[in-house]
């Protein structure tokens, strides 16, 4: 346990952070799991309008670190092929 007034503020800024941190990362999960329902629905508009709406969402958690660069544009380029390849097969 924190012993100092300092480590006090910090062990308290530090859950704040943390609890911020879980509802955002939550929000992510979900905006990307819309996405992966419309697609497992074969809704290929539902699917592109989620993607759309859940992109914003993937760069706004890579900008503020709750997830890499890296994951984000992973999961963005994951999620598209799956919606062309989507598309694909209905036509």
């Amino acid at each position: 346990m924190a012993n100092s007034a300092s480590a006090k503020k910090r062990a308290r800024q530090a859950e704040v952070r943390r609890q911020n941190n879980m509802g955002m990362r939550s929000k992510f999960r979900t905006y990307v799991k819309k996405v992966i329902a419309a697609i497992r629905g074969n809704d290929k508009e539902g699917a592109k309008e989620a993607f759309k709406n859940a992109v914003p969402v993937i760069d706004t958690m890579a900008g503020k670190g709750i997830i890499h660069k890296n994951k984000a544009a992973r999961h963005k380029s994951r999620l598209s092929a799956r919606i062309k390849a989507l598309s694909d097969t209905k036509a």
